[in-house]
């Protein structure tokens, strides 16, 4: 990750978009506090579909099950 002040992200800006745009992580800060970070226009998380693995995974009865009380005590701490 590089980092960046306001002011050289001013002067450097067409190379800090080039930098991104390659995959590098830029954040720029304002009084040494992280205000943006820059990345790709195209990066964006892939949207969930519903019903992508239909067909690929089975459910067993066993699923619907109670947990044994010593693993169910794992998961409620």
């Amino acid at each position: 990750m590089k980092t960046v002040t306001m002011h050289k992200a001013k002067t450097h800006l067409s190379q800090l978009i080039a930098e991104a745009e390659a995959g590098e992580e830029v954040v720029i800060t304002r009084d040494h506090v992280p205000a943006v970070r820059l990345v790709p226009v195209g990066e964006s998380k892939p949207v969930r579909q519903f019903g992508a693995l239909k067909g690929q995974v089975q459910v067993t009865a066993a699923f619907f099950e109670p947990l044994p009380e010593d693993e169910l005590a794992g998961w409620e701490g």
